[in-house]
């Protein structure tokens, strides 16, 4: 209520965070949290090597070079700018949640801040002196240690931010301590960083396979050693990410577990659901077949294979991440604020008194028939856009239509008394959070959408009337 909202009504805000913050956790995890490990670990299967096989040994730390060289360019670019899209597309989408979470987490946010510059300091020293340190067995022996620091800070990186999305989904006891500790530390954390951790060591693993498999000579010697070791780190970490899944699983809220299957296979699909599943195992049973044949056969692993479980880790942690936004529905922070970014303790005064008099960046407090469609614009708003559009993607007004029908206009009466139940009839769904009053301008304005669709402008076009409030 105190910030004007920001709106793109051809996607919806919701699909503007959710494709920036996919991208970037997926690079998070694939090339970052499970990629330094893995590298650390083959420049140190080189080094152990080269004492006895110097030939071999060069191989395996080369191509423990070019894989980092492939990490260090994607997570410095791509993975930099979406770090930083986050936070301008979050305090655009929905600044009052964004801006509650760093109220309560800001020690835990600065200090992932100091930790995430000596993750970049870290990865610059350790791929800009890759060539160096095969001058000595000394200067070999430190620049794996600057490796085992670097997959130090990039684990911690995700570590803490896994507290403040855990806290999101389920705040424990601190709705009622208000402590940091008591918020971070909450049911959630410990599950989810178990069930993190091997997905981005296994998604690492899946990609560096594919890498060598594509880069390295098919008539290089040691190429099968390679592949070998890289598939018996996947399938080292398969059962692992199992186990986290399921103890992740058994410690989510009951009442979250039935927004599953529209997590998964969204309200038009939701049927589909098992099938999914079905399809979500056939292909995570794909990818443990290629770990077992390229651990006991490399040779017969065919290249344009390995795509697959690529696909497939990377679908599997997306689809993850889109559950985990949605599932937590009706709210943002979990039974404090709502997903329309409207305190759960503010809702009795907003039904008795309207949202109107309580935003500056609405132009009326009152509403009479002349005004009434601007105010519905400005509830639909305030309400509404946070998850919805007029007509673009996640469209009430094909929402109404595919319940209503299309054959006549939409019925003002029938959508009032939808939007007065729609919270019990889908929970995830929050209450309409205004009066009566505020309830008949949204219904007419969204019945003027359908006869006439224009399309809704956020206030980075149409600018802002700030009124002054009176208490």
């Amino acid at each position: 209520m105190d910030f004007p909202l920001f709106h793109l009504d051809f996607m919806g805000n919701r699909m503007l965070v959710a494709v920036i913050a996919i991208l970037h956790v997926l690079i998070n995890h694939a090339l970052a949290v499970g990629f330094a490990p893995l590298v650390t670990l083959l420049e140190f299967r080189g080094y152990l090597k080269s004492k006895t096989k110097p030939e071999e040994g060069k191989v395996w730390d080369e191509t423990a070079r070019k894989l980092m060289f492939f990490a260090f360019v994607i997570t410095t670019t791509v993975g930099a700018l979406t770090g930083v899209g986050i936070w301008f597309a979050a305090s655009l989408a929905n600044p009052a949640s964004l801006g509650s979470l760093i109220r309560v987490f800001y020690f835990a946010w600065f200090t992932e801040w100091i930790v995430f510059v000596l993750e970049v300091i870290f990865i610059m020293v350790y791929f800009l002196t890759w060539k160096k340190s095969n001058e000595s067995p000394k200067n070999k022996r430190r620049h794996i240690l600057f490796g085992v620091w670097l997959s130090i800070f990039s684990w911690l990186t995700m570590a803490i931010i896994v507290g403040i999305l855990g806290f999101m989904m389920d705040p424990g006891s601190w709705v009622e301590k208000n402590s940091l500790v008591t918020g971070f530390l909450n049911p959630l954390y410990l599950p989810q960083l178990v069930f993190r951790t091997p997905v981005a060591m296994m998604m690492a693993g899946t990609v560096a396979l594919m890498f060598v498999a594509y880069v390295m000579k098919k008539q290089n010697q040691w190429k099968t050693g390679i592949l070998k070791y890289i598939s018996f780190w996947i399938l080292l970490w398969m059962p692992v990410a199992a186990s986290g899944a399921f103890l992740y699983y058994w410690h989510i809220p009951r009442a979250m577990i039935g927004n599953l299957p529209v997590a998964l296979g969204t309200q038009q699909f939701q049927d589909w659901y098992g099938s999914l599943i079905t399809v979500m195992i056939v292909v995570i049973a794909i990818g443990f077949t290629v770990g077992i044949l390229g651990t006991f056969s490399p040779r017969r692993l065919p290249k344009h294979l390995l795509i697959i479980p690529v696909i497939a880790s990377f679908l599997f942690l997306g689809t993850f991440e889109r559950i985990r936004e949605f599932i937590r529905k009706p709210y943002v922070i979990g039974n404090y604020m709502y997903a329309n970014g409207i305190l759960v303790e503010e809702y009795p005064l907003y039904k008795e008194t309207g949202l109107l008099p309580h935003t500056p960046y609405a132009s009326m407090s009152t509403i009479t028939e002349s005004n009434k469609l601007a105010a519905g614009e400005a509830v639909f708003t305030l309400a509404c856009t946070r998850c919805h559009t007029t007509h673009g993607i996640s469209s009430v007004v094909r929402k109404f239509e595919r319940m209503y029908g299309t054959e006549n206009p939409l019925n003002e009466e029938a959508m009032k008394v939808y939007m007065q139940n729609m919270h019990n009839v889908r929970h995830y769904m929050p209450p309409f959070p205004g009066n009566d009053t505020e309830l008949n301008a949204l219904a007419a304005y969204l019945a003027e959408q359908q006869k006439r669709p224009k399309t809704l402008e956020g206030p980075q076009i149409k600018g802002v009337d700030v009124k002054e409030i009176k208490y």
